[in-house]
């Protein structure tokens, strides 16, 4: 948890010394695998007794409580994880569950919460419900939640009125590696195709692989720093929450990462919304197959015959992005996205893009954040390699 207030004059914004947590990176979430899994009561069940409280590993986790203690005493919050995969429990679907649940989240002090799709308490409107019923101890008095049914599992999509979560995921389990970003990426297409991504209520396509090396799955090598710039960028522009996953403590990661992470232009798109979450206005006809597997289609609970019958990740070599960041097409941000497995020159038409009205526009690096210029009718990125991603910003002149 340090390492995600401290502020290294290694690391800085505008030239002072800059935490994650000074950027907004200042939730930090247990996972899976904080249960003590077994067999309990006449039903079996595999964390829980049979009044409904969960059984914690104290091997692992000596005391939750001075653990998030520790994040408070640090300006963090700290979020928990529920109906967990890891020995998922099957035969919790009754109330008393959820009220043990919800009891040992607010003594622990927790301020977030996780709740998969693994086990059988997915009821998401029961865990608003007694969530909200429930008294604050330590932590928040709201608790934000993630709905993580994959994008698959009832109930996982809202309504323009009804979302009984913060933000919900679209997929499943992103990957460190650019054929499952990419597929994860286009999984919210459909909820901002319907303006169901908004303020309270995000569509979200997983936690961050930036600067993640290695995953449990095979062939997981990490991302180069083209593909973790788009990476990064492709969250931003569809409004995605931003969860880091690397080890903050790693100076060489760190290094390699800081400059992307800390970029406060590009945050500043990702904090903002003018009425629309950010999707895709123009792609190429050409396509190009990035994974022999759609991972973004696979949930927890599919069997091997299942995932072999997804089909492979086919998509556009090129793709286009906006947000707005102002109402009437005054501050417009774009991602140019080359998914191609050689370099091309993007050609933005400003007329192309939603809501834009200028047709002499003024153009802005954000990733460099420098202006590029004043261009009449289009701008033209030249040689942009393969998996980078150009980040604009296009204003009137």
């Amino acid at each position: 948890m340090d390492g995600m207030v401290r502020r290294n004059p290694r690391y800085t914004v505008d030239g002072k010394p800059t935490s994650l947590c000074d950027l907004g990176y200042c939730d930090v979430g247990l996972d899976d695998n904080w249960q003590k899994c077994g067999k309990y009561g006449a039903e079996g069940y595999t964390y829980h007794n049979e009044d409904g409280s969960p059984l914690v590993n104290h091997d692992r986790f000596p005391s939750m409580k001075n653990m998030t203690s520790k994040a408070h005493s640090l300006g963090l919050t700290s979020g928990w994880y529920g109906n967990n995969c890891i020995c998922s429990d099957s035969k919790t679907n009754e109330r008393q569950f959820y009220e043990g649940d919800v009891k040992a989240m607010r003594e622990f002090g927790f301020d977030s919460w996780k709740l998969d799709g693994c086990g059988a308490q997915t009821d998401m409107a029961l865990w608003d419900e007694l969530i909200k019923a429930s008294a604050a101890t330590t932590g928040r008095s709201s608790i934000m939640v993630e709905n993580c049914h994959w994008g698959s599992k009832v109930p996982y999509k809202p309504t323009a009125d009804w979302c009984p979560w913060n933000f919900y995921r679209t997929s499943g389990d992103v990957r460190a590696n650019y054929g499952s970003v990419v597929g994860n990426l286009d999984s919210t297409v459909k909820y901002s195709s319907q303006n169901l991504s908004y303020p309270g209520c995000w569509a979200y396509p997983d936690m961050l692989e930036v600067g993640v090396l290695h995953t449990p799955f095979s062939g997981d090598k990490g991302l180069t720093m083209e593909e973790t710039r788009s990476h990064f960028g492709s969250w931003v522009i569809v409004s995605s929450p931003l969860t880091l996953s690397h080890d903050v403590n790693n100076q060489t990661i760190m290094d390699a990462i800081w400059p992307i992470i800390s970029n406060k232009e590009v945050l500043a798109v990702s904090q903002s919304y003018a009425g629309h979450s950010g999707s895709p206005f123009k792609s190429a006809t050409e396509k190009i197959t990035l994974a022999e597997t759609n991972t973004a289609m696979i949930s927890d609970e599919m069997s091997v015959e299942e995932i072999a019958h997804i089909g492979p990740l086919t998509v556009p070599v090129w793709q286009y992005f906006y947000k707005p960041m102002a109402p009437g097409g005054d501050k417009t941000a774009v991602l140019l996205m080359n998914h191609a497995s050689n370099a091309a020159d993007l050609i933005l038409i400003f007329s192309d893009i939603p809501g834009v009205t200028c047709s002499t526009c003024k153009v802005r690096d954000l990733w460099k954040q420098q202006d590029i210029g004043t261009f009449s009718t289009s701008y033209t990125s030249k040689g942009v390699v393969s998996h980078d991603s150009v980040f604009l910003l296009v204003t009137p002149s």
